[in-house]
């Protein structure tokens, strides 16, 4: 019998029959303990989760995989690998894993083996298609050896590190496919660094008997799995590390790599909130929208989603910062912009930049560069007090600090990611854009230069990317991304 259970204050709801499998199940979770509730828990809101027309019909897609994919293959060795820079530093780090060969695959029938046993695991925030990378990776084991295993870690390196697992089988995956989200095993941020948690994660991996481990993630997330490949060398661990290049930022990238899985997807996603919020300025008139859109270290996604969609002005941080532009000088632009506009009768329109684009002013990336050496030396963000921060500063980041609006002193100073790095989606640098604009269209008001109303809704679109469903692109890249894993 299957039922929505949501405790005994619901008992009364049910039927006779679901009502006592409801209190034998509570009896069951009183003697097994709280870990097995929650387990029964999160299965029951997984096989609960309701199928629209739209997930069935995406169920029915078929992923394409490139043709050296369709049929048996094999591996060969060809070049040696290297860095694209920094490669001595980076080889006297990674002494036993630095260097090694590529691989080829071709055709052919690859050496028949013992059954494998394969651990998978989700590492970082989601991005479209991760499910496919799965699903690609059981069928290829299940194809090659019905006896091979594939294993979830959840969530993420955190259950890596603890031991949390569960088996990953056809019925589990089955709903999962073509399907946004991380959810099927979860994920997390949790960063493996210290010595403790390196060997946990060696008895774990030893203790399943795991041929390997892949790692679906972005770059901090693959930089985690070098030296856990690293580590694993030197312990003469069997599990070996597979890297899967996810990001839905776009800069995962190189020679051998093109384009991080995710990307396609967010974009589109991203360019149709854009031309929602164009046609909303275009039918209220008198409203300028200001969006800041993912992208963290590069603005690959702020530059496709504005060139599917032409807003009236675009804010690229690389540029700013090869231009070595200043925040004011943006604001005079967009000022500008809003006062040509105001001319033609247009008091409004849509401008967009990336969530990074604070990092990219240069006073302000020195700014936070020495914040962040601060945090790593114990500053307390708690209750940050902003003074004595300042104080603490050199002199002209002192000053940039200094005419920064509080709120963004007070987002500046927030906790780091793991990884230590400045968290900027939680930085509004939109609503700071705005500010500064609005202040210099004050100021051209009262010189007689501008004779508009400038309003202004800020808007950060984030997240709402990440978990959308893959676009057909992404589905076929990651499900053949997940065979090569396997491979």
């Amino acid at each position: 019998a299957r039922f929505d259970y949501c405790g005994p204050s619901c008992l009364h709801t049910l039927n006779p029959f679901t009502r006592a499998v409801a209190m034998a199940l509570d009896e069951i979770s009183s003697l097994f303990g709280q870990e097995f509730a929650q387990k029964m828990a999160a299965m029951q809101e997984l096989q609960s989760i309701s199928k629209t027309p739209l997930h069935l019909e995406r169920l029915k897609y078929k992923p394409r995989l490139p043709k050296i994919l369709q049929g048996p293959v094999r591996t060969e060795k060809t070049i040696k690998t290297s860095a694209a820079g920094d490669a001595d530093i980076i080889q006297s780090l990674f002494p036993l894993t630095f260097g090694q060969e590529a691989v080829r695959i071709v055709p052919g029938e690859a050496p028949s083996s013992k059954p494998l046993r394969i651990g998978v695991l989700f590492s970082g925030g989601p991005a479209p298609g991760g499910h496919n990378v799965i699903a690609g990776l059981y069928d290829y084991l299940s194809k090659r050896n019905p006896m091979n295993k594939l294993i979830g870690f959840t969530p993420g390196p955190k259950g890596l590190i603890q031991g949390k697992h569960m088996e990953i089988d056809a019925e589990k995956l089955a709903p999962f496919r073509n399907f946004g989200g991380f959810h099927l095993i979860g994920s997390d941020r949790t960063k493996i660094e210290t010595d403790e948690q390196f060997a946990s994660v060696k008895k774990n991996c030893e203790s399943l008997d795991l041929d390997g481990v892949v790692v679906i993630g972005g770059d901090d997330s693959n930089t985690n799995a070098g030296v856990l490949a690293e580590y694993f060398a030197k312990e003469k661990v069997k599990t070996k590390v597979v890297g899967v290049p996810k990001t839905i930022d776009g800069d995962l990238r190189n020679e051998y790599v093109e384009s991080s899985f995710g990307y396609d997807s967010a974009c589109k996603v991203y360019a149709e909130q854009i031309g929602n919020l164009s046609f909303d300025a275009m039918s209220a008139r008198n409203t300028y929208h200001f969006c800041r859109l993912m992208g963290r270290e590069a603005s690959h996604i702020l530059l496709e989603a504005a060139l599917e969609t032409h807003p009236n002005f675009v804010i690229v941080g690389e540029e700013v910062k090869a231009k070595n532009q200043k925040l004011s000088e943006i604001a005079s632009a967009v000022a500008d912009m809003v006062v040509e506009r105001n001319v033609k009768g247009l008091d409004y329109g849509v401008v967009v930049l990336s969530e990074g684009f604070i990092d990219f002013l240069p006073d302000v990336h020195n700014l936070i560069e020495e914040l962040n050496e601060l945090m790593a030396h114990g500053a307390s963000t708690a209750e940050p007090d902003v003074n004595a921060v300042a104080a603490k500063l050199s002199a002209e980041s002192a000053k940039c600090f200094s005419t920064l609006p509080s709120y963004i002193q007070l987002q500046l100073l927030a906790d780091r990611d793991p990884h230590g790095n400045v968290q900027v989606s939680k930085i509004e640098s939109d609503k700071l854009l705005a500010d500064v604009v609005a202040d210099e269209l004050k100021k051209r008001k009262k010189a007689g230069t501008y004779k508009g109303a400038f309003r202004v809704v800020p808007h950060f679109l984030g997240y709402e990317a990440r978990c959308g469903f893959p676009s057909n692109f992404d589905c076929n890249y990651c499900y053949a991304l997940g065979q090569v894993a396997a491979i």
